[in-house]
């Protein structure tokens, strides 16, 4: 590889450790036994000080190495001074040693937007469902969710005392994805995985009509999109407006970079620029193959309520 690596390989090098950090944050919180939960806008909508840590960590260890790239991050925080050991300034070396994709190489910090979720799943965190958290760093140009990092920070909990926590995985468009295998649910099974916390009516009418042999309901955007590349589901089908952009944008790359898909309940892309609503309004649906499948049995009382941006 000839001279320094491209702007966009650098950044995600670096969010792939900076996420590493953030999970290790997380961890530090629920250990201390001191959650500091906050209501934001109701019992299902909460902020820990792990949420408040890790976004700091990533925003201020980010912008320090790319002044120029706009991030914007789930938590409202003050400004305020960044204690110095919340910034991690490494990279991932082996990501730095991949050649970027042609039409990424020529890409200059200030096109880059990076949506971040510091803490995906935070009432399944306060709940002690750890499975279900995740660390979301996802990098977007011109709109589109071109590469994520999610990091599972209690990846293996379930071994016990003296297990290896957390791992991360990444992916980019045309470069493919990493830090997990990839895994298909058999063809002839429709498995749904669904929310846990946030259903209503138009969320169980569609999961039903989509005819599933079954239906997992789990918490976080980033671990859903995980059971689909690790053939645990083959749609993630969420017909409500709870989801951000910070929620989808790193599990939509990788996604994306396996040939998987993630659009509205009406088939239509997200759109990831700086000044976009934050809010997915027209839902989640999410598949690893058959997405077209998926779009065709949503109801039309499902699309009528659920406007496309």
């Amino acid at each position: 590889m000839s001279g320094s690596p491209a702007v966009v390989m650098r950044l995600v090098a670096s969010a792939h450790t900076v996420a590493e950090k953030a999970g290790a944050i997380v961890r530090k919180v629920l250990h201390s036994g001191e959650l500091g939960i906050v209501e934001k806008t109701g019992a299902n909508d909460l902020q820990t000080l792990a949420d408040r840590l890790a976004q700091q960590s990533i925003c201020a260890s980010l912008s320090r190495i790319f002044p120029k790239i706009t991030i914007i991050g789930e938590e409202e925080l003050p400004a305020e001074e960044i204690k110095e050991d919340l910034i991690e300034g490494g990279h991932s070396e082996e990501i730095l040693q991949k050649t970027c994709p042609a039409e990424y190489s020529g890409l200059k910090e200030e096109e880059l937007v990076v949506w971040v979720d510091p803490l995906d799943g935070t009432k399944e965190y306060t709940e002690g469902l750890l499975d279900n958290v995740t660390v979301l760093i996802g990098i977007a140009y011109e709109g589109r969710a071109i590469a994520g990092v999610i990091n599972q920070p209690f990846y293996n909990y379930q071994l016990g005392a003296g297990a290896s926590l957390g791992r991360t995985m990444w992916g980019m468009l045309g470069l493919g994805a990493f830090g997990f295998q990839l895994q298909e649910v058999p063809g002839d099974r429709r498995i749904v995985t669904t929310t846990r916390s946030h259903s209503n009516k138009l969320v169980t009418d569609c999961v039903n009509a989509m005819e599933p042999h079954e239906v997992i309901k789990v918490g976080g955007a980033g671990n859903k999109i995980i059971q689909l590349v690790e053939g645990k589901a083959s749609a993630y089908v969420f017909a409500s407006p709870g989801c951000k952009k910070w929620d989808t944008c790193a599990p939509e790359a990788i996604l994306h970079a396996v040939g998987g898909k993630l659009t509205d309940m009406h088939g239509n892309a997200y759109c990831y620029n700086a000044n976009v609503k934050h809010m997915n309004s027209a839902g989640v649906l999410a598949t690893l193959r058959n997405h077209e499948y998926y779009v065709s049995r949503v109801p039309q009382s499902v699309l009528q309520a659920l406007k496309s941006d």
